[in-house]
Order: structure tokens, then sequence, then C-alpha cells
């Protein structure tokens, strides 16, 4: 079997991208019809395909129920919650006091992107969670030449977002699932292009190429992003564009889907 190719697609889940979705991010369903037509389009040359599947509690310290203002209030979805806020009680954890500060402030110090409030999104079990509708056919058509792809969970940990595959923003030395994925890694440098695509463009695709750009460029270097098979959390996309400068320096290439073959 040949190792040539690689498809990474980051969080292509009902409620990223179908418009009825919890966190429904505008234009995925278009992008995730073009990747569905690539995919088809270039199945016999494409040898694995990895999917990451964002896992969240409802108790995630992204979303609202971990919250709370001193009147009880909880915060509304793009809420930024800063360590600075939690000092002057403007806001403060419901749960886990000590480790969601820590978290914060951690997560400051490292320049992360700021902690932000979202809806209840991609909770485990639900439709939410499930790869979307569109996408799913063509991955399972591509599969019915013997191969079986790949997913990796990631979120699972409550206090930690979890937004690049490769590991949680703040990885904790206890918790196995929110440390670097150094299997995952390995894998994908088995192949020699690996093609990027999937939701968010701003966050946890953005975050997934940072991440590797960070802890093994020569698998980088092998990444060919499928620019128009992504989209920005609207408002958004400037925290995701410096990543993309970064990585067109880097020498990663960028292209639109329907302009080649493999």
């Amino acid at each position: 079997m040949s190792s040539k190719n690689a498809l990474l697609i980051i969080d292509a889940q009902y409620d990223f991208c179908s418009p009825q979705g919890a966190l429904y991010v505008s234009g995925a369903e278009a992008d995730m019809k073009r990747l569905s037509d690539w995919v088809l389009k270039n199945k016999l040359q494409l040898d694995h395909i990895i999917l990451s599947i964002d896992s969240h509690q409802v108790n995630d310290i992204s979303h609202p129920a971990f919250w709370e203002d001193t009147l009880g209030n909880k915060p509304m979805p793009f809420t930024a919650i800063s360590a600075e806020d939690i000092k002057q009680d403007k806001w403060k954890p419901r749960f886990f006091i000590n480790e969601a500060v820590a978290y914060i402030e951690t997560l400051e110090k490292q320049g992360e992107f700021s902690h932000f409030i979202w809806p209840y999104h991609c909770l485990q079990g639900t439709r939410g969670a499930a790869i979307d509708d569109a996408l799913l056919p063509a991955i399972i058509e591509w599969t019915l030449q013997g191969r079986n792809y790949q997913v990796v969970e990631k979120g699972t940990y409550p206090l930690s977002e979890h937004f690049g595959i490769f590991r949680a923003n703040v990885p904790s030395a206890q918790k196995h699932e929110t440390q670097l994925n150094e299997a995952l890694i390995e894998t994908l440098r088995g192949f020699d292009t690996i093609y990027l695509a999937g939701e968010a463009k701003s966050h946890c695709v953005a975050n997934s190429l940072k991440q590797i750009m960070e802890v093994a460029p020569e698998v980088a270097k092998k990444f060919v992003v499928l620019q128009d098979c992504m989209s920005d959390v609207t408002g958004l996309g400037h925290l995701g564009a410096p990543i993309y400068e970064q990585a067109k320096a880097m020498g990663i290439k960028f292209v639109d889907s329907g302009d080649f073959d493999l």
C-alpha cells in the first residue's frame, strides 16, 4: 500500500457544519461539499484519512455552565474571560476553582487565544458531535477500497480547551489525553503529503497547524492547506491569520480543492 497522501480533517461535525448546529461556522456546509467532491475525485490516490472529533461535557471550562457572576448569572456565548476578570470577581468558576484559575493564567502566559465561552457544542453522544452529513458518504465511499478512516478525539478533558488536534491548549501532566499526541505525529510522518481541511479555519484548523509547526516543522512542511474547505468563526478570522502567514513563510502550500487532482 502506498503511503503518499494523507488527508487530515479537523472537526467536520454537525454543530460546526450545519446551519442548525450549535456553533455553526458560516460557509461550512459549502466547505464540506467541496471537500466531499475532492475526496470522491481523488479516492484512489488518498492513502489515509484522519478525522478529529471535538467532544465535550456540559460542564466544560468553555461552556456557560462552568461560570457565574456574583448574582449567579451565566456568561453568554462569545464572552471573553480573563485572569483579571476573575480577580475582580466579574466571573468565577463554579467548579475546580484553583485549576480553572491556573488554566487561564497559564493560557495568557503562553500567549494562546483568549479564553472564550462558546455555546454548548459537540456534547458527547449527541447529534452535534457527529461527522457532517454531507462529508460522511464520501468518507464511506473511500473506505470501500478496503481502508478505514482514523478518528482522533479531543476536548474530553473539561478543564482545558483543545483547539489543535495535537495537544490541549494547556496540557495536564495527569491527563494523557491532553498531552502531545506523538503517535499521531508519527503516523503523519509516514506520508509524503498531508492535506488539511476542516472547521473552523480561525480556531481548530489554525491551532492544529500552529502546533505541528512548533513541535515537528519537518512534518509541517508536508502540509497542503485546502483553503476553500474551511471557514472562520464570524468576526474572528484575525485570530488565525498570523498562523497562516507563518505557515506561508515556512513554505506550506495553500491551494483550492477545485484547482488540482492528485
